[in-house]
């Protein structure tokens, strides 16, 4: 075990963990490691800490790990005291703070998808499903807050916007309700972006106020860009009336002050280079070549998500071709739309939508020799790094977005020297825009003519553009994103 003298207690919080686990045929549990840029910030920090990660149990193979396990802690061996805690929260709880508040309520607020005619409508059933958020967050609260234990240098990291409550029940619970333990510090970080102050306030007054006091609980609020922690911070002065310092970025709130810190997300260059060059990418990419022949290769990948504006996409892609004949037996779009939240109704029918768009493609303007687009909602990792390899262009138009990993992935990988087009509301903008092709994402035929620029752009231009981007995608790799939250935690209190 580790020297507690000189390696201090790291606790991360998010919904979902670093492992998950599945039923063999045989009844046999066994366990498979995530990935995603938390995991890839925590291997250079758990050799360095005593960390646990605390997180929900997300189907039935989890929760029978989490009950067979001592104290429901999965140790994840090696030389590290790493460790997971899988919280066994009932299902019913889980799924209405889950999908119905977080994924169905907050999400669609900071990522302002409501169709505000229609939805939202917050009455009987949201004030219980608002209970159930509650539960869920306490569940996590009361984890951490045992696993901090009596330790006087503690560090919790609390990820994203199904935990916003769990700051304030974590402060709250460290001291025993009186007063802040002076030994625990903890920060809130938000991967999504954070709605302006108007829409934000489509939220019930009482709950508006409650996820922010929740966040505020935290010695520091993280987001990925300016402009969400700018919005957070007018929120917190306009709905929630507390005193902010714009000049140092401190928000202060029921005697606490909250330091507010914007902290990009990169790419982990060496790893996803190495990950672009096994086999099994090698195979995808010459299965491609031969589809795709001498043509221009246009590439998206995203989750069937309502806010990466697939279907908008698509219509630029016909207006493209309908604008400009010349593109026609020339070009081809793969499009790569992964399945997403499948369970709710909203994001069923998108992905419908998307299916006909694409039909609708292939039946106007395919021929015998060319299939003008391809569409796989087959979730294969493998074949978007091989994508990636390939596009001379990468189309990222979300209506908005927190980051947008994609964006910065495929730069580091092109084989060729892609062009990117970036939509002006992905939080990776502020990091890109310059050397990327900027659009409004609702402008289809905005769109359709930065697909026609990149198409024609010269190879020289789009390798060096090319270049600048993979150098801006990987300046902060995940290890230092989490290192700077950590850091923050580590600052004299104002």
């Amino acid at each position: 075990m580790s020297d507690r003298t000189t390696r201090r207690r790291i606790l991360v919080a998010s919904n979902r963990g670093p492992v998950s686990f599945s039923r063999g045929d045989d009844g046999r549990l066994s366990a498979k490691r995530g990935g995603g840029g938390m995991v890839s910030g925590l291997s250079t920090v758990a050799s360095q800490e005593d960390v646990l990660w605390v997180c929900a149990a997300l189907g039935e193979a989890d929760r029978a790990a989490a009950r067979l396990a001592p104290g429901g802690v999965l140790d994840l061996g090696g030389d590290s005291d790493s460790a997971v805690r899988m919280l066994d929260i009932p299902p019913a709880t889980f799924n209405r703070a889950y999908n119905t508040v977080a994924n169905s309520v907050l999400w669609f607020v900071h990522h302002m998808l409501y169709d505000t005619p229609n939805r939202p409508q917050f009455g009987l059933a949201f004030r219980r499903d608002w209970q159930a958020y509650r539960d869920y967050n306490a569940a996590f609260a009361s984890a951490l807050a045992e696993a901090a234990g009596a330790d006087d240098q503690v560090r919790a990291v609390i990820q994203d916007y199904h935990l916003t409550l769990v700051p304030r029940m974590l402060a709250e619970l460290g001291a025993g309700g009186h007063s802040r333990r002076p030994g625990l510090r903890i920060a809130h970080f938000s991967h999504t972006p954070w709605a302006p102050v108007d829409y934000f306030r489509l939220l019930p007054d009482a709950v508006a106020i409650e996820v922010l006091d929740g966040i505020l609980g935290a010695d520091h609020a993280g987001f990925l860009c300016r402009r969400w922690a700018d919005a957070f911070i007018d929120c917190c002065e306009q709905v929630l009336g507390a005193r902010v310092d714009r000049d140092r970025d401190l928000v202060t709130h029921r005697g606490h002050v909250t330091g507010v810190g914007v902290h990009p997300l990169g790419v982990d260059a060496k790893e996803i280079t190495h990950r672009a060059a096994e086999p099994d990418v090698e195979v995808r990419m010459a299965g491609l070549a031969e589809m795709v022949g001498g043509r221009k290769l246009i590439v998206r990948v995203d989750r069937t998500e309502l806010s990466k504006n697939i279907v908008r996409g698509l219509a630029a892609y016909r207006e493209l071709l309908v604008a400009h004949p010349e593109w026609r037996g020339k070009v081809m779009l793969l499009a790569l739309a992964y399945p997403s939240r499948h369970d709710l109704p909203e994001y069923r029918e998108y992905a419908a939508s998307v299916q006909r768009q694409a039909r609708s493609i292939e039946d106007e303007f395919g021929s015998p020799d060319w299939t003008p687009i391809l569409l796989s909602a087959h979730d294969d990792y493998a074949r978007s790094l091989a994508g990636y390899r390939l596009a001379d262009v990468l189309l990222v138009n979300p209506i908005r977005d927190g980051m947008n990993l994609v964006a910065k992935e495929c730069p580091i990988i092109s084989d060729r020297g892609c062009a990117l087009i970036l939509s002006r509301e992905a939080g990776a903008a502020a990091e890109l825009a310059e050397h990327a092709l900027m659009v409004n994402p609702f402008d289809v035929s905005g769109t359709a003519a930065a697909l026609h620029e990149a198409l024609v752009m010269s190879d020289a231009e789009r390798v060096r553009r090319c270049r600048l981007l993979a150098a801006a995608a990987s300046a902060v790799p995940p290890s230092a994103w989490f290192a700077s939250q950590l850091a923050a935690l580590d600052e004299p209190e104002p």
